[in-house]
């Protein structure tokens, strides 16, 4: 059974108590009849603007499409916005995202009738539930289904092509036939959305639990070759054959690697869906039959810095996604040296190391292989063990005022050769990374003292 949120039934005993009507509707209302917990409360009402804001002082209205925010506080700090939208009827999308014309309703069931899937036109008051397109039945039988006609609704709103994958990775529900021949058809609408839109939407699908399911309705549906061709192209490259343990052809591996990819991060997850990108463009095939893909994992991060430059990520998003995919080709080795596995360490950064491992299981998986290996678990521990140890002159015990306290010298240049001779004896193990220790040796590198020279530069004696 629903029941309403203590500061839902406010808004809407508020609304009552004023004459007016009132239903909770969209998103939140799906999540209650799903048993999931819902935030960002939105509520339909025959009463205008100015009414709604004459009866809540925390709310504020900044738009032409009738939405009233609400300001939701706890201890006074603000930890929601609910909105508030007069009832409205809608005409003309010429520009494929918002009406042209927009004009009050009078009834919930004119208001309904614009809106994008069933499972998101159901109102509900706290005791009444209009549902005039099905919703509750889709939500049972876990379905995404347009309301009335596919085609319109997509061509309003041509982003909602995106948006009915996305519910169903978040869900795992399937889109109906109809609704799902409509964003075959309209596909080509994607043009028309903002890259701010389609990258927002787009991490979406990829933190959703379905997110692999979500990647194959969209290359089903067509969207993919318009969102990232580099991708679609991977599913049309085979990888198994002789000597080689994939079982995949490149797309779908990405994919499998995507869904056993242990990361929540939706980066992360982007990473693990492209690093393998780069095959396409560097496959081989030997008179034996053995392919290979030699370097995939450099143009692999040379197509993605493209993708991210075209999704407009962020600086610090591309950073982490151009490491992971360049470097996710790492060698599991038992014999390699300390000296190796810092500088692993050091081109991937410290602060991604649990993202790389996550990717290799991810990678591991949707190839066909064990989650992990003995290798692999040993190589997991000695970056454990290597991180100890400094990885920087900045790591030392000691810095450049006890250089120049040590040996009394000036600032300059000779203050970081004597640190930089430091961290190299620490790093080969010739000198441990304590304090005393590192005084001690700093009084066996004093810099020699240089000579002055004569008028004529030569040396004095």
């Amino acid at each position: 059974m629903m029941t309403l949120t203590e500061n839902a039934q406010k808004i809407i005993d508020t609304l009552k108590t004023a004459g007016f009507e009132v239903y909770a509707v969209g998103g939140s209302v799906r999540d209650m009849a799903l048993g999931r917990p819902t935030k960002g409360w939105d509520f339909t009402t025959n009463a205008n603007p100015e009414e709604i804001l004459n009866l809540f002082s925390d709310s504020f209205y900044d738009n032409q499409f009738g939405t009233v925010g609400i300001k939701i506080k706890e201890k006074e700090e603000v930890v929601d916005i609910y909105e508030i939208t007069t009832y409205r009827s809608e005409e003309g999308y010429s520009d494929r995202r918002h009406p042209d014309h927009v004009t009050w309703g009078k009834t919930i069931e004119e208001d309904l009738s614009r809106r994008d899937f069933t499972i998101n036109a159901i109102a509900w008051d706290g005791r009444t539930i209009i549902d005039p397109y099905g919703g509750q039945h889709d939500i049972e039988a876990k379905i995404i289904r347009a309301v009335r006609d596919p085609k319109e609704r997509f061509a309003e709103d041509a982003l909602r092509l995106m948006r009915a994958v996305r519910l169903a990775s978040e869900l795992g529900f399937m889109i109906e036939d109809a609704t799902l021949e409509g964003i075959k058809k309209n596909a080509s609408l994607m043009t028309t959305v903002s890259v701010e839109r389609i990258h927002d939407e787009l991490l979406r699908i990829l933190a959703a639990p379905y997110a692999a399911d979500g990647v194959i309705i969209l290359k089903s549906t067509g969207l993919l070759t318009l969102l990232l061709p580099e991708l679609d192209d991977a599913f049309n490259t085979p990888q198994k054959s002789p000597q080689r343990h994939h079982i995949y052809d490149v797309g779908t591996h990405s994919v499998m690697s995507l869904k056993f990819c242990p990361s929540k991060d939706a980066v992360v997850r982007f990473a693990t869906l492209l690093h393998d990108i780069g095959k396409p463009k560097t496959f081989l095939k030997d008179g034996r039959g053995v392919i290979t893909f030699y370097n995939h994992e450099v143009v692999s991060a040379y197509l993605t810095r493209g993708i991210l430059k075209r999704l407009r990520f962020s600086k610090k998003d591309t950073d982490k996604v151009l490491s992971l995919v360049r470097w996710h080709q790492f060698s599991v080795d038992e014999r390699q040296t300390d000296a190796a596995l810092r500088r692993f360490i050091r081109r991937v950064g410290k602060e991604n190391l649990n993202d790389i491992l996550d990717l290799r299981i991810g990678d591991r998986l949707g190839g066909g292989a064990r989650e992990t290996s003995w290798r692999l678990e040993l190589y997991k521990k000695r970056l454990v063990e290597v991180q100890k140890q400094p990885f920087t002159v900045h790591d030392l015990a000691v810095d450049g005022h006890d250089v120049m306290n040590k040996l009394n010298v000036k600032p300059g240049p000779i203050i970081g050769k004597i640190l930089d001779q430091l961290f190299a004896e620490v790093e080969e193990r010739t000198l441990v990374n304590e304090r005393e220790a590192l005084l001690a040796r700093l009084s066996l590198l004093l810099p020699p003292i240089p000579q002055k020279k004569d008028r004529r530069g030569h040396e004095g004696r």
